[in-house]
């Protein structure tokens, strides 16, 4: 039986006599959607930092395909399939949509030190640039300055550069933060349409749009996790309701 694509081992995080992230133990399997929902201060954002290397884990162990990649560098991370987006964008605003994803594109081959000659883009790299392009519903403002269009459009362009690797587990840190409702709507649907072999785990403060894209929801507490179970399991659950959602009426 194959094991879990990722597996977090009583993965712990101390800064100091705070302990940030606190004996989270986790499996995603490939292809399958998880949120990761929880209030300001849970440990969320510092579990996904733990999960691409960006901190290293105090304790436990972090897994990918059951081998042990706790110590693995950040870049080692992504050339093995993990890709993630942040809660704030980081685009070159003076570079078109298009030469952002070539950018991207490269930034795990060795053409990276020849980032610039955009013109010279090879066959397969335009061929990657196009299906990120597709899956987020840019093809029609390629050509436009990352600093011409929308801020919805930009928090599509980071989703779509983090494509440009082919993960296999993709972490989203709230990717529809500070959207408008109708942005949000959009982001849902490009969501919903990635890869079904796309492993997908997402932190998002927007209850409803989480619950709608996964098929299993954590919920943390303290660095630690305070349940686990199907979207509708936490939107019943008496727990969540008073740590993250809020009292019930009737209690």
């Amino acid at each position: 039986m194959n094991p879990p694509l990722l597996q977090l081992k009583e993965v712990g995080i101390h800064f100091g006599a705070l302990n940030a992230v606190d004996g989270v133990t986790l499996q995603v399997a490939a292809g399958e959607r998880v949120a990761i929902l929880g209030p300001n201060g849970a440990g969320k954002t510092t579990l996904f930092n733990a999960i691409t290397g960006m901190t290293s884990a105090s304790r436990g162990k972090v897994l990918l395909d059951g081998k042990d990649i706790t110590r693995l560098a950040p870049n080692g991370r992504a050339q093995r399939g993990i890709a993630r987006t942040f809660q704030i964008t980081n685009l070159f605003f003076g570079l078109s949509i298009e030469e952002n994803l070539l950018l991207a594109t490269r930034g795990l081959r060795r053409s990276k030190f020849a980032m610039w000659r955009t013109d010279h883009a090879k066959g397969d790299e335009r061929d990657i640039v196009d299906s990120a392009l597709g899956r987020c519903h840019l093809e029609k403002k390629r050509h436009l300055l990352v600093k011409e269009i929308s801020y919805g459009e930009q928090r599509q362009l980071e989703l779509a550069m983090s494509l440009t690797s082919s993960p296999r587990l993709l972490l989203l840190d709230e990717p529809a933060a500070g959207l408008s409702p109708a942005d949000r709507v959009v982001m849902a649907d490009v969501i919903r349409g990635l890869p079904s072999t796309l492993a997908l785990v997402l932190i998002e403060h927007d209850i409803d749009l989480a619950l709608g894209l996964v098929d299993r929801v954590v919920c943390m507490v303290q660095g630690k996790v305070l349940v686990e179970g199907k979207p509708d399991e936490i939107r019943r659950n008496p727990q969540v309701q008073e740590v993250y959602l809020g009292r019930p009426r009737n209690a």
